[in-house]
C-alpha cells in the first residue's frame, strides 16, 4: 500500500512538474519560444490545482471508505429514518418527512465524508507527500485549496445521490427548477466550513482520536435538528438550540427550497454559521498546512 502510494504521489510530482517546466523559457529571445510562467503566478495556481484535485478525487473513487462514508451509508441512514419516522411526522406537519430527513442526510453525508478526507491527509502527512509536493514547482497554495475542492465537488456529488434516492421515495421539488439547482449547493456552503475544522483539528493532530471525535459532534447535530422531528417536538428548553443550530438552518432552507416556505432567513442563518466558521479557522489552517509540509 506504501509503495503504491508513494509510487502515485511520485507520477504526480513528475506530472506536476512537467506541466510547470512546459510553460518556462530558456534564455535568449525568440518568438517560437514559450513565455515563462512563475510558478506562483494566478494561471499556475488554477493549473496545478486542477492537476492535485483530480489526484484527490481518483484517490476517492478507490477508496471503498471514503465511498461508503459519503454515500451508501447516508443512503442506508435515510431509508432507516423514513421507515420510522414517516408517519409520525406527516401526522404532524401535514407533510413527508422526507422535505426534512433528506437535507438533514446530505448534510451528515457531507460531514462525515469530510472526516474521512481529514484522515486522509494526515496519512499524507505522515508518508512524506505533502513534503514532497512543498519543494516541486507548484504553486504554495495549490496543495491546500485542491483539497477544498476536491471536497466541494465530493459534497455535491453526495447531495445529487441522496436527493435520487429520496426522489425515489417519494421527495419532490414543488418551486420550480432554480430552486431545486439551489437546494443541490446548501450542503456544500456549510460541509465546507465542516470540512475547515476537521482539516485544521486534523493538521495539528499527532493521531486522529481528535478528528474522529468530531463523528460525535455531526451525531450530536444531526439528533438535536428540525430536520428529525418538528422544532415544537422537542422540550421547551432546548428549543432555541435547536433552531438556531447550523444544521436546522441548513435543513430549513433546503426544506424551503423544495416544499416551501421561509428561505432568507435560515439562509442567512447558514451563511453566518458558514462564514464565522472559516474566519476562525483560516489562519489557524494555512499555517497548520505550511507546517505539516516543511516539517513532516
Amino acid at each position: 500500500m506504501t509503495s503504491t502510494m508513494s509510487g502515485g504521489a511520485a507520477a504526480d510530482t513528475s506530472v506536476l512538474g512537467s506541466a510547470n517546466r512546459a510553460g518556462r523559457r530558456l534564455p535568449g529571445s525568440g518568438k517560437h519560444r514559450l513565455a515563462q510562467v512563475w510558478e506562483n503566478s494566478p494561471r499556475s495556481l488554477v493549473r496545478h490545482t486542477w492537476v492535485l484535485t483530480m489526484r484527490i478525487l481518483r484517490r476517492w473513487s478507490r477508496d471503498f471508505s471514503t465511498m461508503s462514508q459519503s454515500l451508501a451509508m447516508p443512503i442506508v441512514l435515510l431509508i432507516t429514518l423514513n421507515i420510522v419516522f414517516e408517519d409520525g411526522v406527516s401526522q404532524v406537519t401535514g407533510e413527508s418527512a422526507l422535505y426534512g430527513s433528506v437535507p438533514l442526510i446530505a448534510m451528515i453525508g457531507a460531514m462525515t465524508g469530510a472526516i474521512t478526507g481529514a484522515i486522509g491527509v494526515m496519512r499524507e502527512r505522515a508518508d512524506g507527500l505533502l513534503a514532497r509536493l512543498w519543494v516541486v514547482p507548484v504553486h504554495r497554495a495549490a496543495g491546500l485549496l485542491s483539497r477544498l475542492v476536491a471536497d466541494a465537488i465530493r459534497i455535491f456529488v453526495t447531495t445529487v445521490g441522496i436527493m435520487c434516492a429520496g426522489m425515489i421515495m417519494g421527495f419532490r421539488f414543488e418551486r420550480g427548477l432554480v430552486s431545486a439547482m439551489a437546494w443541490l449547493f446548501i450542503p456544500v456552503i456549510f460541509g465546507m466550513a465542516f470540512s475547515v475544522i476537521v482539516f485544521t483539528l486534523a493538521l495539528y493532530s499527532a493521531n486522529t482520536i481528535a478528528v474522529e471525535a468530531t463523528d460525535l459532534l455531526a451525531a450530536t447535530t444531526m439528533f438535536f435538528c428540525t430536520g428529525l422531528v418538528p422544532l415544537s417536538q422537542y422540550p421547551d428548553w432546548i428549543q432555541p438550540v435547536v433552531e438556531h443550530q447550523p444544521v436546522s438552518y441548513v435543513v430549513e432552507t433546503m426544506r424551503g427550497l423544495s416544499v416551501g416556505g421561509p428561505v432568507l432567513q435560515p439562509l442567512l442563518g447558514t451563511l453566518a454559521w458558514s462564514g464565522g466558521i472559516i474566519a476562525v479557522c483560516a489562519v489557524p489552517l494555512a499555517l497548520g498546512y505550511r507546517k505539516a509540509s516543511t516539517h513532516g
